[in-house]
């Protein structure tokens, strides 16, 4: 059942999550490829939640340089360079970058001008080599918070680890 309201009780995301979790983790089940796990992903999270405006995976195909993966929502931006935006901050730092209002995020890029709110997560191997990062953006303002980084930050670390060895990027 999808959240529509982007400042739903805590306890209702959790469990909405948790819901999600299970379905992706059951459809990755056996899965060995990367572009395919990244689609299902993008897919099961963007109907999950009604304010995710925007989801998907920006691949890490060189250490300067990001490409747009699997996503759900109107077009994004194609590449992004890691010395720019929300995109590239979670590129360099390999760490979540929690936006609530984008207006406020420096060197913030624009892919679609209705955007308010983002968050966005590293896909690190155990050996910390960058996969790609998860981009959820949203049209309204304050949509993600500490409830939303846990989960999605869970999920990427299992991705990490699960596709580390691919030879896709």
């Amino acid at each position: 059942m999808p959240v529509s309201d982007p400042t739903a009780a805590s306890a209702g995301k959790v469990e909405v999550y948790t819901d999600v979790r299970t379905r992706i983790d059951a459809l990755l089940d056996g899965q060995t490829d990367w572009i395919a796990a990244m689609a299902t992903v993008a897919c099961e999270l963007h109907h999950s939640f009604e304010h995710y405006d925007w989801t998907g995976f920006y691949r890490a195909v060189s250490d300067d340089e990001l490409l747009v993966g699997p996503y759900q929502g109107p077009h994004g931006c194609l590449q992004i360079d890691v010395d720019r935006g929300v995109c590239g901050a979670a590129a360099r730092t390999r760490e979540t970058q929690l936006w609530p209002d984008v207006s406020e995020a420096p060197d913030h890029i624009a892919c679609q001008s209705s955007t308010q709110s983002e968050i966005v997560v590293p896909v690190l191997t155990p050996d910390d080599d960058l996969l790609a990062v998860l981009d959820v953006d949203s049209d309204a303002l304050g949509a993600f918070d500490t409830t939303d980084q846990t989960h999605l930050e869970a999920l990427c670390r299992d991705l990490g680890m699960r596709f580390g060895d691919t030879g896709l990027r």
